[in-house]
């Protein structure tokens, strides 16, 4: 059995290799001093452009528009998590036609824009009001606002019912097996192992579904809901200042930004036990 005899003295690290200047780093170093620039101008233009009057006539409308639309976009998005978990079981259903009925539903509003979405529903449904006003819904579809909720509730429903759909069949099938060797009934598999492990799956494509939602709920403009860019358009009709859409360009960049950095937060903490 052999043994060291002497320690071996220690050694200098290898030296670093001098990386060679690409055309790459170069085009890349080049588009950041250009991003860098127009953020610089931007921000001199609404600097130099400051004008306290229409900030403190148009201001308050901003704030009520950003308000309604964070109400469309967050509540949609709710009442479309509750309508996803059964068109969800519908598509996962060996029924034919409940699988068809939910295919059917979810490849319309996931292959026609939602701006025609709101159009059919705001400005179709009213050709057939004496049969809504004989349901008594009249005062529900006249209303803007609760056409472009409703809508906006049955788009991102199809999305989130396919995302939900996707997540769950991503489980293993080997943690179903498991559990029924262990006598677990098929109600307590499903909401204890199997749709925690789904969720976490589905926690990536719910916040791009939100942000999507965000950016989306500006179409809601066309039929005359003030959200903000219903608020902004209208500020530009009496100014006719380009500003008033780079103020709304920012409000959308900071909801999206605030948005991005929370649902990272929560990602992280609800994958805590996933990293290595």
């Amino acid at each position: 059995m052999s043994h060291a005899v002497e320690m071996i003295p220690p050694r200098p690290a290898p030296p670093v290799k001098a990386r060679r200047i690409s055309g790459a780093r170069i085009a890349g170093y080049a588009i950041l001093t250009l991003w860098a620039v127009l953020g610089l101008a931007l921000t001199w233009y609404l600097a130099s452009s400051w004008d306290p009057e229409k900030i403190e006539r148009y201001g308050w409308r901003y704030l009520d528009g950003l308000a309604t639309t964070l109400i469309l976009t967050f509540g949609s998005i709710t009442l479309g998590a509750v309508l996803s978990f059964p068109v969800t079981f519908a598509r996962m259903a060996k029924n034919r036609l409940l699988n068809a009925v939910a295919y059917g539903y979810v490849y319309v509003f996931r292959s026609t824009p939602m701006l025609l979405q709101i159009f059919l529903i705001y400005y179709g449904l009213g050709s057939f009001r004496p049969q809504i006003e004989a349901v008594g819904l009249w005062w529900f579809f006249r209303e803007a606002w609760y056409c472009a909720l409703f809508a906006m509730t049955l788009n991102t429903a199809a999305y989130q019912a396919e995302i939900l759909r996707g997540a769950i069949e991503s489980v293993p099938r080997g943690q179903t097996e498991g559990a029924k060797s262990l006598g677990l009934p098929a109600s307590v598999t499903f909401w204890k192992i199997i749709l925690p492990q789904a969720l976490i799956v589905a926690l990536r494509p719910y916040g791009n579904e939100i942000i999507f939602m965000i950016k989306g709920s500006a179409v809601v403009a066309v039929v005359t809901v003030l959200d903000l860019m219903g608020q902004t358009r209208y500020a530009f009709s009496r100014t006719f200042d380009y500003q008033t859409y780079l103020w709304a360009a920012i409000f959308y960049l900071a909801i999206v930004e605030a948005l991005r950095h929370t649902w990272g937060a929560i990602e992280a903490r609800l994958t805590r036990h996933l990293k290595r």
